[in-house]
């Protein structure tokens, strides 16, 4: 039988680019014996980092999983880690991760602190309700400051931070790290590898401050549990680390506070006590609340499924493979068990598939299994007609789990074989592609006969092209990056009719509509309990049966084909309400296509007549850049249409962030190394769409 759920953590590593989590991975994989050597990103003989892009670049491109044993306090744990990427343009692999996670540990730079990407995971992991502790690493880089980082934490990301630890020196004088809770200072033999680990009573000139933190930990322990509370206004010296460590376990789960730890990774101290604290802290898969879903055979029912191995089986499919020997499915298995061999069914589609074989992944190697259980993270062969946010279920039992969110692209570019075998093969390697990854999209421009490729950034458009040129072994010529614009209404328009008549020798077709029109943000659609899809909201205010119910759904699917396609210069349109309010029907001729083509001629109309604007993504770019380059750097930004709204000064360095157009970043990191020697670095992520100003609007326009 499998390992018992209270034994298991299923935890990932994510932060901000260059913070060190496939370093902390690799050490966690050393110490907990899985790896009988440390791999080392600079080196590209990461584990988790199997990918050749990865190795040559020294990042992490995709979610690597693995699962490793821990012995702690006599119980051996199994952890099944996923280690994610920094790098924004990669974020729908934290996405997906965060999303079948029960905990994660969150990686901060002991130098930089909370950094642009750190938001950005962090408030993923907030939509996912995933629990975290805090891991201050490089506490052994020059300028690396614990108390600036921890407190960078409360401040910038509004979060509840409890240091359990503090670091013993900084820079090149970090040796070891003080346990606040057991009030211990743990040093880690460098000659082997840290895997040493020796405790010593806390040093003498580090005593006084150790008390103070250690105040202020028991004092925010107090506050997440009321016993404790009464005993530390009682007598605070009689509270025990056992009662501390409940509390904070309490806090953890509730997401009420964040324990805080120190070390580096790559200096091998502090890992195996952070392992400690993910077994003393995070939740195990039946402390995690029940899975909630709807039951698709009662009318979308909500439902929930226990996290418990005696429930029917469900899981989640959050990453496909693409496999010589058929797709690698990854699954975490929320309830119940599943044996190889078993026929389950994908309720999103209504089609049975049969788990052929199941695998326990140790990042690109596989372990077979005969059967995984609830709380376990695996891959699974076999699977034919399942995707990523895709539910697999007990046939007899069926639930849809919560689908995930995917990020729009904000950046295209075209696409062209070099021969028509080459034309042949392309097409299905970017099913292929888009199958593996829900951020990538493709379109076939029927107008000038190009394919266009649509991703999250520069950096993802180019590793699919070297993924065909080099893995795939696909002749292709692709174009300059281009930027995906959004169109939208800028007013409002009532009662356009859109009428689709067609009289051939026999039967016609007849489709007859009216519609409204009006701008709508997908927060005012919240606020008025509407569904936005695809950034329409369609309304059906039908009344007296003057347009039969089965065409109202064609007149939908119309009115968001003709959204897809664009108006204005062939881009989505978004953020607008569409209320269909009237019109006519033929008792012979009517069809859902004629209701169909009427909807989206009727869309077209009233957009037209509400005024057509363009949108461009805003990319939300941080920089940092010695104090003495900020003014060149915030005039290059003013040159690009930026508008900085905040600038921090951290020693002599200065922090800026700022709002920038994406289509005036293209090339911007090679610009800013040329204007401050080499001495800056910067970061961007996607914030939001606005309008284009009405001349630039033209101009794109013009060039399509």
């Amino acid at each position: 039988m499998a390992t018992e759920l209270c034994y298991v953590r299923n935890i990932g590593i994510c932060a901000h680019i260059d913070a060190g989590k496939t370093t902390v991975t690799e050490r966690i994989l050393f110490y907990t014996g899985r790896n009988y050597k440390m791999g080392e990103v600079h080196e590209g003989t990461a584990t988790m980092d199997f990918l050749e892009e990865e190795q040559e670049r020294g990042i992490t491109i995709q979610a690597a999983a693995t699962t490793c044993p821990w012995d702690y306090e006599g119980n051996t744990y199994q952890i099944n880690l996923i280690d994610t990427p920094g790098h924004v343009d990669f974020t729908i692999e934290v996405e997906r991760s965060l999303r079948v996670l029960d905990g994660a540990v969150a990686v901060f730079d002991g130098k930089e602190g909370v950094e642009a990407q750190s938001e950005t995971v962090w408030r993923q992991a907030d939509r996912y309700d995933v629990p975290r502790l805090c891991f201050i690493n490089k506490m052994d880089k020059i300028g690396a400051d614990f108390e600036f980082s921890f407190n960078s934490i409360r401040d910038r990301l509004v979060a509840n931070p409890i240091a359990v630890q503090l670091p013993i020196g900084a820079s090149e004088t970090f040796e070891g790290i003080i346990d606040l809770v057991e009030m211990k200072a743990y040093y880690f033999d460098a000659g082997e590898l840290g895997a040493i680990v020796e405790q010593r009573e806390i040093p003498d000139e580090m005593k006084e401050m150790s008390e103070l933190w250690r105040h202020e930990l028991i004092e925010q322990a107090a506050e997440l549990d009321d016993a404790l509370m009464e005993q530390y206004l009682e007598d605070e010296s009689a509270i025990t680390p056992k009662q501390i460590k409940a509390a904070l376990r309490i806090g953890t789960r509730q997401r009420r506070c964040f324990p805080t730890f120190c070390g580096s990774a790559l200096k091998n101290i502090g890992v195996q006590r952070l392992l400690n604290g993910v077994i003393d802290y995070l939740p195990n898969p039946t402390e995690a609340p029940e899975v909630q879903g709807v039951d698709p055979k009662h009318d979308n029912k909500p439902i929930t499924r226990p996290n418990s191995i005696d429930a029917p089986f469900s899981a989640l499919v959050f990453k496909v493979v693409s496999d010589i020997h058929g797709d690698l499915t990854y699954i975490r298995v929320y309830s119940g068990q599943l044996k190889k061999g078993t026929r389950v069914i994908n309720p999103n589609n209504d089609r049975k598939e049969n788990v052929s074989r199941i695998f326990e992944m140790h990042a690109k190697d596989r372990q077979p299994m005969d059967i995984a259980s609830a709380g376990q993270i695996v891959a699974v062969i076999g699977l034919k007609h399942s995707g990523t946010g895709d539910t697999l279920c007990d046939t007899n039992h069926q639930i849809i789990l919560e689908k995930m969110d995917f990020p729009e692209p904000v950046i295209s570019m075209s696409i062209e074989p070099l021969t028509n075998e080459d034309k042949k093969k392309l097409t299905d390697a970017l099913v292929t592609i888009r199958r593996e990854d829900p951020s990538f999209r493709t379109s076939y421009n029927d107008e000038t006969g190009e394919t266009i490729i649509a991703g999250m950034g520069e950096l993802h458009l180019e590793i699919v092209k070297n993924k065909l040129l080099r893995d795939m072994k696909i002749g292709v010529r692709v174009g300059t990056p281009r930027v995906s614009y959004r169109e939208t209404i800028v007013g409002s328009a009532t009662k356009v009719r859109g009428k689709f008549v067609k009289q051939t020798g026999g039967r016609g077709q007849y489709g007859d509509v009216v519609i409204n029109v009006e701008p709508m943000t997908a927060a005012q659609a919240d606020a008025e309990d509407l569904k936005m899809s695809d950034g329409v909201v369609f309304v059906d205010k039908i009344a007296q049966g003057v347009i039969p119910r089965e065409y109202i759904p064609s007149v939908e699917k119309g009115v968001r084909n003709a959204a897809l396609s664009g108006i204005l210069g062939g881009y989505p349109v978004q953020s607008v309400k569409v209320e269909l309010i009237y019109g006519s029907h033929h008792e012979v001729d009517s069809s859902q296509i004629a209701f169909e083509q009427a909807g989206a001629l009727a869309f077209r109309e009233a957009c037209t007549q509400a005024g057509l604007a363009l949108l461009e993504p805003i990319m939300r770019v941080s920089i940092v850049v010695p104090d003495e380059y900020f003014g060149p750097v915030s005039g290059d930004l003013s040159s690009r249409r930026g508008q900085i709204f905040d600038s921090e000064l951290r020693g002599n360095v200065r922090v800026i962030s700022a709002e920038v157009p994406l289509s005036e970043m293209f090339g911007y990191t090679t610009v800013l190394r040329g204007i401050t020697q080499g001495r800056a670095t910067s970061s961007m992520e996607p914030s939001e769409y606005r309008l284009m100003p009405d001349r630039l609007r033209d101009e794109v326009l013009a060039k399509i």
